[in-house]
């Protein structure tokens, strides 16, 4: 997995429209605009005494012809002067311009996330959580570094330049003229050379990281690789990745040497040249060496900024792309969901559903009909399993009852009322399932209990516990209740994490229960804890139990059997196994002669 670096961030033209979309990030800043344009002030006042110090600087060096030490003296007071404003202008631009950028930044993240979180899971199924997340770190770190730096720069390089020009003008007329016809373009052959040179570098980068990949993926398959005694192979495809690494980064070296060898020639040849001129001018009179001294300080300033400028601009374009891609982001139509109803009044619902003639295609795959006129009912207290082939849609029926996506035909019906009707938070808050791989979150396990319901008293997190048959191990542990459970779970067994997820349903008493194979990956000691534990959390609760294992469905009092998105057979277990060429009595007949 190649990191990404700030150089693959992709620029965005400088247009009239893509700087107002840039704007719209002022709208994030609060009551925070005003140190933005105070910052910017500050830089005004920056630019300005950074331009009068040759000035004063030539004027002290001509005091040698004068044989004036008092004036000598005054003008290195006013020099001394000019670099405490200097200073303080700087402080107050930086420290503005940072409080500025944070104050606004944070905004903008949390206004990000919380779009994120809110947005349906048609969105999720479309992006990839890497992107997201650099969206999150790379573009808004981008942003920041411009809004902290790179404008201020930008700004007072361009101001430098302009300035430097009108008081070269000031001085003497010819040798501008000149200064002109070299300098600047020894400053962009730079910037041009520099940035070929940028391009390889980045290609050494892209190697490295490829090479790292090697490295990453052999350690984590090293049991295969070693179980086919195949280390010989991953070292000789590493030895490859290296080569080309080496052979890229001599290249560059070489560039760079080149760079090296042009810079001193040009720009020390071009200073020589100015020099040259200057006191040939000096010489017949027509400039002072004070005027000289000042005019060799305001071209460095012209050089120095023309190298720099181009690099700020390209810099500036990055932050404008990712303005773009953070706002295309904010810009996605989130689900309506009210976070504080969420925990206080939720009404309570009954929990009978009614599926009619449901049909349904994944929006990233349509032409592919997942379920095809779908119909059942389960009243409020029932266990409806469905059963299946993998693939048929079981899952799906889940993620549809959940409202993670809207059904393309029918309607879903919770107690009697279309599902549509509903609001969000009040829907899922009756609803709890128990996935088969359950994510628990790196907190501790009482944290992960109370994630049902986030206010639940600790004598109401316990009784979830016990109930879900999860006390003893938990009582095991030395931390006991505040024991971390680790990245994802990690540091938790399987029949653990279902354990956990049975008490997190628990406590948060949903009406409607959704048990998507929730025992699949469990060992037999495991799955009879769980299982148990699954009868206390279904007692007097809608239950809708998608199954791969049939033993644990027997006691339900209606079975689904869906093939190819239809539900092809329904009925309890003893109807079912009873149908001649049934489906079920197919899938009974095969589970249960191996077990």
């Amino acid at each position: 997995m190649a990191r990404f670096k700030e150089n693959d961030l992709p620029k965005s033209k400088i247009t009239a429209t893509s700087l107002t979309k840039a704007k719209i990030i002022f709208k994030y800043a609060g009551n925070n605009s005003w140190k933005f344009y105070v910052g910017l002030l500050f830089l005004l006042l920056t630019s300005v005494t950074a331009l009068a110090f040759p000035k004063f600087m030539g004027m002290l060096v001509d005091c040698v012809n004068k044989k004036d030490a008092s004036s000598a003296n005054q003008i290195a007071l006013g020099l001394g002067l000019v670099l405490i404003l200097q200073s303080v202008f700087s402080f107050f631009r930086l420290y503005l311009f940072v409080n500025f950028t944070e104050n606004t930044l944070a905004n903008v993240r949390l206004a990000l996330y919380t779009n994120l979180v809110k947005l349906p899971m048609t969105f999720f199924s479309q992006k990839r959580v890497g992107e997201l997340n650099s969206r999150i770190s790379n573009d808004i770190t981008q942003i920041q570094d411009t809004l902290t730096t790179t404008i201020a720069e930008f700004l007072r390089q361009f101001i430098l330049i302009i300035g430097s020009f009108v008081m070269l003008a000031s001085i003497n007329i010819k040798l501008t003229i000149m200064m002109v016809s070299i300098v600047p373009l020894v400053g962009v052959a730079a910037v041009l050379f520099g940035r070929y040179i940028r391009k390889y570098s980045k290609k050494v980068q892209d190697q490295v990281a490829e090479s790292q990949v090697v490295v990453e993926e052999t350690m984590q398959g090293i049991s295969i690789v070693k179980a086919f005694a195949n280390e010989w192979y991953e070292i000789a495809r590493y030895r490859t990745k290296i080569k080309e690494v080496v052979k890229v980064a001599i290249k560059g070296g070489q560039l760079r040497g080149y760079f090296a060898s042009f810079i001193i020639i040009c720009l020390f040849g071009t200073i020589v040249a100015v020099v040259w001129y200057g006191v040939q001018l000096s010489i017949a009179g027509e400039i002072t060496v004070g005027e000289l001294f000042t005019f060799i300080l305001y071209s460095s300033y012209v050089g120095a900024s023309s190298g720099g400028i181009a690099e700020l601009y390209a810099q500036v374009q990055k932050a404008i792309g990712a303005t773009e891609r953070v706002f295309e982001l904010l810009d996605e139509k989130p689900e309506e969901i009210n976070a504080v109803a969420h925990i206080h009044n939720i009404e309570k619902i009954k929990g009978d559903v009614s599926f009619q003639n449901v049909a349904f295609s994944y929006p990233s795959r349509k032409e592919i009909q997942v379920l095809k006129d779908v119909n059942f009912t389960a009243g409020s207290g029932q266990k409806i399993a469905v059963v299946g082939p993998s693939g048929a849609g079981k899952s799906t029926i889940a993620s549809l009852l959940l409202r993670f996506y809207d059904t393309d035909k029918g309607s879903i019906l919770i107690d009697d009322k279309n599902i549509y009707d509903y609001d969000l938070e009040n829907l899922r808050g009756n609803m709890s399932i128990v996935p088969q791989d359950v994510i628990l979150f790196g907190g501790t396990i009482k944290e992960n209990i109370a994630y049902g319901k986030p206010n639940a008293t600790d004598e109401e997190i316990i009784l979830a516990a016990k109930q879900a048959n999860a006390i003893n191990f938990i009582e095991s542990f030395p931390e006991k209740m505040d024991t971390i459970v680790g990245e994802r779970g990690i540091k938790l067994s399987g029949g653990q994490r279902q354990r956990i997820a049975i008490a997190r349903a628990l406590l948060k008493n949903p009406s409607i229960l959704i048990l998507d194979e929730a025992t699949s990956s469990l060992d037999s000691e495991s799955e009879k804890l769980v299982q148990e534990a699954l009868e206390v959390l279904m007692e007097g609760r809608t239950s809708i139990i998608i199954a791969h294992r049939l033993s644990t469905i027997r006691s339900a009092d209606q079975i689904l059997v869906i093939d190819n998105g239809v539900i092809s057979e329904q009925g309890t277990h003893s109807e079912l196994i009873n149908l001649e060429n049934g489906i079920y009595k197919n899938l009974s007949n095969l589970q249960f002669s191996h077990s």
